[in-house]
């Protein structure tokens, strides 16, 4: 703990303020105070100089909640903590829910999904350049409720529900910028599953099979051109959410049938029970790595089954932030947790074609003004 050196315990009176008669002179070193120890100070005295720095340039590395006035410029300045949010972005050109995703915030990828209507099931690609929505090659199995992962340019779409027999299917495609060619399939067909990874280091977690056990903990490594048995979810479950790398994954949310907040970390041989979200719910979506991740949106249950519920993870624990605008279930999800897009999904009554940008908090350089 840091202590005030000089001698002037005397000059500190009733509520923590300063004596007026005498106040201090001198400069006490900064290290030497404990930032605790000043919360209860009220009043200071003259004899304390300047408050606000003056500097000719702006400081190189400011702290939050710095001010100091630029003599160069004559402005105040501050450097503040902006809120996160979440902005409107370019509508996807077709309205779906269910869709897999890849990429960025800047360069993402939607495909498949479940359009709400006759065909029901799509097999329509759009790329997103971060601002506006463009369509390109379409998967060869038209399918929604799939895995989805990997860039732009290098995507994989596995597993699913579509039309024809079997329904739940183990196909999987890769894309590489225009089109969609077929892969090496996955040994367990099945739908709601979730995804993780690159093109060429992929994962695929739990699910729904569609022949018992209806729900599995089952999960399979990709190599760019075959799928292999990996370590076992703890916890079955479908309509869960995936982020990071084939060796440091994160499965997120679900059901078991029943709606679940359970988190769990995959080492690319284990996966490891950690702190659980603070939303319990199913089919939202997700982005990041494993020690840096966000989840949105999903289906908490009636009375209002949807949220826009958005969280962060820490690699320790999870923090509610600035929700979605747009309340839905079943979108998809690409980015970073400081960049994260949410597109797509399900509004109880009808889907939607709705794009959301999420701009994680960040500290800024401002101009002190009057309002």
């Amino acid at each position: 703990m840091g202590i005030i050196t000089r001698s002037i315990a005397n000059n500190i009176v009733t509520g923590g303020k300063l004596d007026g008669t005498d106040g201090l002179s001198g400069v006490i070193s900064a290290s030497n105070i404990e930032n605790a120890s000043l919360t209860n100070i009220t009043a200071l005295s003259s004899s304390l100089g300047d408050a606000i720095e003056s500097v000719s340039t702006d400081p190189v590395s400011p702290s939050e909640g710095q001010l100091w006035y630029n003599t160069t410029i004559g402005v105040l300045k501050g450097y503040q903590l902006n809120a996160a949010a979440w902005a409107s972005g370019g509508n996807l050109g077709t309205t779906r829910s269910n869709m897999g995703a890849a990429g960025t915030q800047t360069a993402g990828l939607a495909f498949g999904g479940g359009p709400g209507a006759a065909p029901y099931f799509s097999a329509v690609t759009e790329e997103y350049d971060g601002s506006t929505w463009s369509p390109s090659g379409n998967m060869n199995t038209a399918r929604y409720v799939m895995a989805g992962f990997g860039t732009q340019t290098a995507a994989v779409g596995a597993g699913g529900y579509r039309s024809a027999p079997p329904r739940f299917t183990t196909a999987t495609e890769k894309y590489d910028g225009s089109t969609w060619t077929n892969s090496g399939n996955l040994s367990t067909g099945r739908d709601v599953l979730a995804g993780a990874g690159t093109q060429t280091a992929g994962l695929a977690f739990g699910g729904e099979p569609g022949a018992g056990p209806g729900i599995t903990t089952a999960t399979e490594e990709f190599n760019g051109s075959t799928w292999s048995p990996g370590g076992n979810l703890n916890t079955a479950r479908y309509a869960l959410v995936g982020a990071g790398t084939q060796t440091a994954a994160l499965a997120f949310m679900g059901a078991l049938p029943t709606l679940t907040a359970a988190t769990e970390s995959y080492d690319g041989t284990t996966w490891t029970s950690v702190n659980s979200l603070n939303t319990t719910r199913s089919s939202g979506a997700g982005a990041g790595i494993q020690t840096s991740t966000i989840a949105f949106g999903g289906f908490i249950g009636p009375p209002s089954p949807k949220t826009g519920s958005t969280e962060l993870w820490n690699g320790t624990s999870w923090t509610t932030t600035t929700p979605m605008t747009t309340v839905r279930s079943g979108l998809g999800g690409a980015g970073t947790q400081t960049a994260g897009l949410g597109f797509g999904g399900d509004l109880a009554v009808s889907n939607t074609n709705a794009t959301e940008e999420f701009t994680g908090a960040f500290l800024s350089v401002k101009k002190v003004t009057t309002s």
